[in-house]
């Protein structure tokens, strides 16, 4: 069941405990090998940070046991889990499903400053560059995930529809009409 409109889904709380033991060296591996992938396809994603483009960015899903350290390398990222606060020049901090919302258009990034869901720290600059990135680039991480699961790709877009649909996480690019 999807939350209620205009409510942020938080992740659910057992699977969150289920990441408090769990490895988190071959999930940063697998996330920044995933980056490099999303480089190679999107590289305007990486030229658009111009000045920022060797900023270490610090995501912090808050329902997460951990941080999401993102340094965009000139074009070659490197991902890094990790626990505790991570060390960058911005942190942007909120649950996942809005910073989903937010890479996938589905959330406006200024409302959920406003509304307290989102947080921003440090180089604001910064944030704004890698936020303006991910919007002109308009990705679509399924898609992206998708495409390297040959015959499995048009069942795996079903289940994250319906997972989507049931969580009310963001997971495909929004339609523009459906974003607004």
């Amino acid at each position: 069941m999807s939350p209620p409109p205009g409510q942020i889904p938080q992740f659910p709380a057992v699977l969150a405990t289920a990441f408090r033991a769990a490895p988190l060296a071959p999930l940063s591996l697998s996330l920044t090998m995933f980056s490099r992938g999303i480089a190679r396809r999107h590289p305007a994603l990486f030229r658009r940070l111009g000045e920022y483009s060797h900023t270490r960015f610090v995501l912090d899903p808050t329902d997460l046991p951990f941080v999401i350290v993102l340094d965009p390398n000139g074009g070659a990222p490197r991902v890094t889990l990790m626990r505790g606060q991570g060390d960058g020049a911005a942190r942007i901090a909120g649950p996942l499903a809005a910073l989903l919302g937010l890479v996938h258009g589905a959330f406006d990034g200024d409302a959920l400053f406003f509304s307290r869901d989102l947080v921003v720290e440090g180089d604001t600059s910064a944030a704004l560059a890698l936020r303006n990135a991910i919007d002109d680039s308009e990705l679509d991480l399924s898609e992206e995930i998708t495409r390297y699961c040959g015959p499995m790709k048009g069942p795996l877009q079903k289940f994250f529809t319906r997972i989507e649909h049931y969580s009310g996480v963001s997971l495909t690019r929004a339609e523009e009409g459906l974003a607004w």
